[in-house]
């Protein structure tokens, strides 16, 4: 059959790809404590150990504050980023923008000691704080992709309209553009949180004492006993990150539908 190689190819990849995140929910299910087969019986208790433990709720609260934060801070430097670029022309717009996409092409790891290099020269502790500068960073090209093309997907009459009829610049981007684009910036803010919920590095360097989840998940692999609990925690992330991207792939498709442009491909 035509193409049936590469499709034998794709399936193959696909399952060497996600198949370590399909045994999550069977071993976090699982009574033993060794993370092999034959499994052993059914359980919750490990789910019930990861609700109690203070260490992990800390870190999850770390996270949390995080991600929201940095989630918006990045969804509002992404608005202005990508109003500009599709707007307005003006000298050095695609240095400007290349130098705003940079993270996307560096690895975290270059930019992390970058980061880590300059707060300390500067006497800034480090903290969650640090950790927000540093996701926000990161997150701001995907945030300024997603709005940019939201805002390409605009019909300019509806501006000019809303200033023939009396508005300001302010009043109409108020009124007439922001809900327009609302559906991507509900996508960039949770496209945003999902990847600084998940980010490692830069929270490994810039962090301090303070867990953050990735990191408490890493230092808890030293301990097997410790395994299946990572696992439970595992199978709630996993779950939390794939409801996160329907619900942005959802507002996207519903931003795409009310502008009447072509879909081009999303998240899903």
């Amino acid at each position: 059959m035509k193409g049936g190689g590469l499709r034998a190819y794709a399936l193959i990849y696909l399952l060497f790809l996600y198949a370590p995140i399909l045994l999550l929910p069977i071993f976090a299910f699982n009574s033993g404590t060794i993370i092999a087969f034959p499994l052993r019986g059914f359980t919750t208790e490990w789910f019930a150990q990861m609700w109690g433990n203070a260490s992990l709720r800390r870190a999850l609260t770390n996270s949390l504050t995080i991600a929201v934060s940095s989630s918006i801070l990045a969804t509002c430097l992404g608005v202005f980023a990508a109003r500009a670029s599709t707007r307005f022309a003006f000298p050095g717009k695609g240095p400007i923008m290349g130098l705003i996409m940079l993270p996307l092409v560096l690895p975290e790891i270059i930019v992390s000691i970058s980061l880590l290099v300059v707060l300390l020269s500067l006497g800034v502790q480090l903290s969650i704080l640090t950790v927000i500068l540093g996701h926000t960073l990161i997150c701001m090209p995907y945030a300024t992709v997603i709005l940019s093309t939201a805002f390409n997907s605009l019909d300019r009459s509806l501006e000019e309209a809303a200033y023939d009829l009396g508005e300001t610049r302010i009043s109409a981007f108020r009124l007439v553009i922001l809900p327009l684009v609302m559906p991507g910036i509900i996508s960039s803010l949770l496209m945003s949180f999902t990847i600084s919920l998940d980010e490692f590095i830069i929270a490994f360097f810039l962090a301090g004492n303070e867990p953050t989840l990735p990191t408490y998940i890493f230092s808890q692999l030293r301990f097997p006993k410790q395994i299946p609990m990572i696992m439970a925690l595992g199978t709630v992330l996993v779950l939390l990150s794939i409801a996160l991207l329907t619900i942005a792939e959802y507002f996207r498709r519903r931003g795409i539908a009310k502008t009447g442009a072509k879909d081009t491909g999303g998240f899903l």
